[in-house]
């Protein structure tokens, strides 16, 4: 199942009026910072999450039900209390007590179970086969990553164009829909932990393969493998990845801060820490958009 330009254009016509239309802050010449931490829920998630929604028609009387890290959870209780209906969210124990407690805040019921997001998704699988909820998947459903791919658009327009967009990678959803939005009008590069590399290892393995979870950016970049459309779009599309660690996604976040003011989560610093660390370095005169992708986070450590 493969996603195209016209799908994220549609999808961007359908959610039009429910999600924000994130700033762009360029903070030196050419260098662009995609704020999607000030979306609805504090991510690009709920970008996918009202397209799923709105595609499904009458919503089933179950509501919603998804597994999450934390940020895609977010986006649905979100999302199901938009459109008044329920929302029933699995998170692994690794999720961050901020986010927990937002989605009880907005509603949804929850339920931690597993130490990663795989084993929240089977525990919700079978929940959903019980109640008849629509399942929301992360990032591997073609509607979802339409949704994202939104951000993509919004970049294009928004700087006038760039060379390349540097976007974190988990489950693979949104850098999925950056690439088709961008239909080879930028090229986009994969940023990802070093401590879970899910995009890189499938590249080198030819296809999605397991990987460890751990690390500073888990509770939101913490899928075990790649999800399969991402992996079908960024090969097409000669995707790179790079590899950042721990100490350079940690000083990414406390950059942001310093310096421009951003409040970010470790995910949403991780692309910038390829520039920070070097992992990434723009030829002379490149114009780079940077996916700040969430920004769901305890801010007392940030400085």
């Amino acid at each position: 199942m493969s996603v195209s330009i016209g799908d994220v254009r549609r999808a961007a016509e359908r959610i039009a009026g429910y999600v924000r239309r994130t700033p762009v802050l360029e903070v030196s010449p050419g260098l662009f910072l995609k704020l999607e931490g000030m979306q609805r829920s504090g991510s690009f998630k709920a970008r996918g999450g009202f397209n799923r929604a709105l595609t499904t028609g009458e919503l089933p009387e179950a509501g919603l039900i998804a597994a999450s890290g934390g940020n895609h959870g977010l986006a649905m209780a979100h999302v199901a209390r938009t459109l008044g209906v329920r929302a029933e969210i699995f998170v692994p124990t690794v999720s961050s007590p901020v986010k927990v407690a937002g989605l009880r805040a907005l509603g949804a019921e929850v339920t931690q179970v597993g130490a990663v997001y795989a084993e929240a998704y089977e525990a919700s699988v079978k929940r959903a086969s019980e109640t008849g909820a629509l399942d929301v998947h992360a990032y591997d459903q073609a509607e979802v990553v339409a949704g994202q791919g939104t951000v993509g658009l919004e970049v294009l327009e928004q700087t006038g164009g760039v060379d390349t967009v540097l976007v974190a990678v988990g489950g693979g959803g949104l850098i999925a829909g950056i690439v088709a939005a961008l239909d080879g009008r930028a090229r986009v590069v994969a940023v990802e932990p070093e401590l879970i590399p899910t995009l890189n290892r499938a590249l080198e393995a030819g296809g999605p393969v397991k990987v460890g979870v751990s690390g500073v950016a888990a509770d939101s970049l913490g899928a075990s493998q790649i999800g399969a459309i991402a992996y079908d779009l960024t090969s097409a599309a000669g995707v790179r990845s790079v590899l950042v660690s721990e100490e350079a996604i940690v000083d990414a976040r406390r950059e942001l801060w310093r310096s421009y003011r951003v409040v970010a989560e470790h995910a949403g610093a991780t692309a910038f820490a390829a520039l920070r660390s070097g992992a990434y370095v723009p030829a002379p005169g490149e114009r780079v958009a940077v996916i700040v992708c969430g920004s769901n986070t305890d801010p007392a450590d940030l400085v």
